[in-house]
């Protein structure tokens, strides 16, 4: 039986943390593998808008961490990190714990900052967060009709390293908002009651694909109605309305905002952040100026947009880049981010998207159809009823060639089925 020669600390049991895991503990080469979260069970965020807007069971998103660390043969510390001591290779624990590492990977997530707007507490409503999208389910179900805003608010990102410069995180969940909320209202006949408002801080929604997929679904929007106004940078919600930076308003009887993102303040405290207290990395996902140091995900200052599919894609790097520093076999994957996401629509509904044009790609790709539907039905399921697993990779490379058959210059309309 091979010595367990390497300790390696995950911070963090989301999308990118739990995609490192597997990959170190199904590799041949034996690692003690510790995993460190504050939460006890993992969120599997893409799904909150249908726990928010559907009434999903909150309890289907969510995944047991000990016994999933336990029965792989990890350790799972329910604890939360207080402080990072790099120079020394250890981590201090809220507990007074003290845990040391040979590498570290930081998967933690990022802070959703709600009280910097003004108002959101007692006004505003989300879904970034298993709390935040069943009290917003709780004011959907019973409401009938109104004004609707829905949009995100600006983030400010580092400069530390060169990544696209985007003021949304990523907006994918306000395109399934803004859907689903059309669709309910369209199924309990009020629609012509209400008015839906989509507003975002960029100048352009959708800033993190291309020109064919935002016109594809600017196209929807018109057809339902839907309302979009660019440049809007969020300060306040009141009872009655949505203010704005440029001194104007939204009326506005059910306020949903993705909050900004900022990093945790233990990154920036421990001197590992750039300047916002995102972790910079070069393109292996190690950390710019240590070498046992690696970050995937969001708190990642390469991570543009924030969005589940690169967190596995870094996930994927990083480990490669560790198993072969250990072990001297293999290579390192190559950084090759895209925006891929399935945006559920309401009812049987679904726009998959699949765009690199950030990243001056050659991809920038929408397919709408009830398949699509499908297709996130199967993910989702197969994420939770597997602990934590993604799709098999093979899956996901036929899935990709599928949707690269289509033209980029595909002039064919999307049609929405009531």
């Amino acid at each position: 039986m091979k010595s367990k020669t390497k300790k390696i600390v995950i911070i963090g049991a989301g999308f990118g943390g739990l995609r490192a895991f597997y990959h170190l503990v199904h590799n041949e080469q034996e690692f003690d593998i510790t995993i460190i979260d504050k939460r006890e069970k993992s969120l599997e965020k893409p799904s909150l808008p249908e726990v928010a807007f559907s009434g999903k069971n909150v309890a289907q998103v969510l995944i047991d961490l000990k016994p999933l660390i336990a029965c792989q043969g990890g350790t799972y510390i329910n604890d939360e990190v207080i402080k990072i001591s790099p120079n020394s290779n250890q981590i201090h624990l809220n507990s007074g714990a003290i845990v040391d590492y040979d590498f570290l990977i930081i998967a933690s997530g990022v802070v959703k900052d709600y009280n910097s707007i003004e108002g959101f507490e007692e006004f505003g409503f989300s879904m970034c967060d298993d709390f935040q999208a069943v009290k917003l389910w709780e004011k959907v179900k019973d409401f009938k009709s109104g004004h609707i805003v829905i949009g995100t608010a600006k983030s400010t990102f580092g400069n530390r390293v060169k990544a696209p410069k985007l003021v949304a995180p990523c907006e994918g969940p306000i395109g399934e908002a803004m859907f689903i909320m059309d669709y309910n209202l369209r199924k309990n006949n009020t629609r012509d009651k209400s008015t839906i408002n989509v507003f975002t801080p960029g100048e352009v929604f959708f800033e993190d694909i291309g020109d064919n997929v935002r016109s594809k679904v600017g196209t929807i929007m018109a057809e339902h109605n839907i309302a979009l106004s660019n440049n809007k940078v969020i300060t306040k919600i009141t009872k009655k309305a949505v203010e704005f930076e440029d001194g104007t308003s939204m009326p506005c009887d059910l306020a949903v905002v993705i909050p900004p993102y900022r990093a945790l303040p233990l990154f920036k405290e421990s001197k590992l952040g750039d300047e916002e207290g995102f972790i910079p990395t070069d393109k292996t996902m190690k950390h710019l100026d240590y070498d046992n140091i690696y970050a995937v995900g969001d708190i990642n200052a390469l991570a543009q947009p924030k969005l589940g599919h690169i967190a596995i894609h870094q996930a994927d790097i990083a480990i490669s880049a560790i198993i072969k520093k250990v072990t001297g076999k293999g290579e390192i994957i190559k950084f090759n981010p895209s925006v891929f996401c399935i945006m559920n629509m309401g009812g049987s509904e679904a726009t998959l998207i699949y765009s690199d044009d950030l990243y001056h790609g050659e991809n920038d790709l929408a397919f709408h159809s009830p398949m699509s539907k499908m297709m996130k039905w199967g993910f989702d399921n197969y994420y939770y009823y597997t602990q934590g697993h993604m799709p098999p990779d093979f899956s996901m490379k036929g899935l990709e060639k599928f949707l690269s058959l289509f033209s980029k210059d595909d002039d064919e309309d999307i049609v929405f089925n009531d």
